[in-house]
C-alpha cells in the first residue's frame, strides 16, 4: 500500500497510534493541539503520513506561533513541535517520516521561519532522516526522574541541601499546597507565571493557553493546577501534564519575595511524592538548557536528582536571512526590556 500525506486524521486512529507507540508523549496527542487551538497567537498544524487503508505510520503535530501581528508578521512566526516526531519503527515508517518532513517543510517555507522539534526521548535511530531532510541536530539538556520507586528513595536521591530544605519546610508548616479546582484561580497562577517570565526576560504565552488547557486536559485528568500559598499570600505556582505513565512539567512561577520559604522545592516535592504514591514511572522536567551555556533554571532542577539526558533538538530553517534579522530584533527587545 502506498503512502500519503494528509493534514487530519480520524481521532480515534489518531489516538490509537499515539498510545500504542513507546515514544508516544501528550504533545502527540489530540487534546494538546485542541489546547493549543484554544490560545492566542498559537495556530495547531497536524501532518500525518498514513497507509492505503488510512492508518498513521508517522505524525508530526506542531504549532505555528506568532509573536506579533501585521506587516511584521513573518519575521515572528515559527512552529515548534513541542512532542518532536513519531513514526513506526519500522522501514516503512522511517520512509514515511522522510515523505512528511519534506512534504512539511516544502510548506512551511511560505509563512514561516523554522520549524523546531523539541526531542523529548531518543530519536538517535531517525536522526539521519531528520538531519537529511534539512532539520540539523542541536544538543538539549533534559533531567528525568525515576518515580517508580518509594516515595522515601525519591527523596533520599536529592541533594542534601534540597533534602534539608523540603524538610524544613514541611515541618514549619507555612507553605500551603492547594489544586486549580475554578478557572477563575487561573488568574492567580498567571500572575506568578508573568512575573517570573518578566524577570527572565522571556516571552510568556497567552493567558488563553491555560484556559484552554483548563478546558480540555482537566476533565480528562491530564494536567495539573497547583498553588502555594504562604499565610493567605500566593506564593509560587506549577502546571504539570500528565500523560500515561509519566509526569511532565509545563510552566512554573515563583514570588520572589518567598523564596526563603521555599515554596518551589515544596511543589515540586509535592508532585513527586504524588506521582509516586500513584503509580507514575516518570517525571520528565521540560528541559534543562544546551550544555555549552550557563543556565540557572538547570542547577535548579539538576538538586532533584534525576538523571541528565541530552536528546537535543532538530531544527530546519526556512528563512535565513529573515531569521537573521528577527533574532537582530529580538536582542534590542530584550535589552529595552
Amino acid at each position: 500500500m502506498g503512502i500519503q500525506i494528509v493534514r487530519t486524521l480520524p481521532e480515534q486512529d489518531w489516538r490509537r497510534f499515539v498510545n500504542e507507540h513507546p515514544q508516544g508523549n501528550i504533545f502527540h496527542t489530540p487534546e494538546m493541539l485542541q489546547v493549543f487551538g484554544g490560545a492566542k497567537g498559537h495556530q495547531p498544524d497536524l501532518w500525518a503520513a498514513v497507509r492505503g487503508d488510512g492508518s498513521p505510520v508517522a505524525l508530526l503535530p506542531s504549532v505555528q506561533l506568532t509573536l506579533i501581528r501585521g506587516p511584521l508578521q513573518r519575521f515572528a512566526t515559527r512552529n515548534v513541535a513541542y512532542g518532536g516526531i513519531l513514526c513506526a519503527p519500522s522501514p516503512e515508517g522511517e520512509a514515511a517520516l522522510a515523505m512528511l518532513l519534506k512534504a512539511h517543510c516544502r510548506e512551511a517555507e511560505k509563512s514561516t521561519l523554522f520549524t523546531e522539534l523539541r526531542n523529548l526521548s531518543d530519536l538517535s535511530k531517525v536522526q539521519p532522516i531528520l538531519q537529511g531532510c534539512g532539520f540539523l541536530y542541536e544538543d538539549h539538556l533534559n533531567y528525568l526522574i525515576d518515580l517508580d520507586r518509594h516515595p522515601e528513595t525519591v527523596l533520599q536521591s536529592m541533594s542534601r541541601g534540597t533534602r534539608k530544605k523540603i524538610r524544613r519546610g514541611l515541618r514549619r508548616g507555612t507553605v500551603a499546597i492547594e489544586e486549580v479546582q475554578h478557572r477563575e484561580q487561573l488568574a492567580i497562577l498567571y500572575e506568578l507565571l508573568r512575573r517570573t517570565y518578566a524577570s527572565a526576560q522571556v516571552p510568556l504565552a497567552d493567558r488563553t493557553l491555560f484556559e484552554a488547557a483548563f478546558d480540555v486536559l482537566r476533565p480528562k485528568g491530564m494536567i495539573k493546577f497547583l498553588l502555594a500559598s504562604i499565610d493567605g499570600d500566593w506564593a509560587a505556582g506549577s502546571i504539570e501534564l500528565i500523560y500515561r505513565d509519566e509526569i511532565y512539567g509545563w510552566y512554573s512561577g515563583l514570588d520572589r519575595a518567598y523564596a526563603s520559604h521555599v515554596p518551589t522545592e515544596l511543589l515540586m516535592w509535592h508532585i513527586l511524592r504524588w506521582g509516586a504514591e500513584n503509580g507514575y514511572r516518570l517525571y520528565d522536567f521540560g528541559g534543562a538548557g544546551t550544555p555549552d551555556k550557563e543556565y540557572g533554571v538547570r542547577d535548579f532542577k539538576a538538586k532533584f536528582g534525576g538523571e541528565l539526558v541530552c536528546f537535543g533538538r532538530n531544527t530546519c530553517v526556512h528563512a535565513p536571512r529573515l531569521l537573521w534579522l528577527s533574532q537582530k530584533g529580538y536582542s534590542v527587545w530584550r535589552r529595552w526590556l
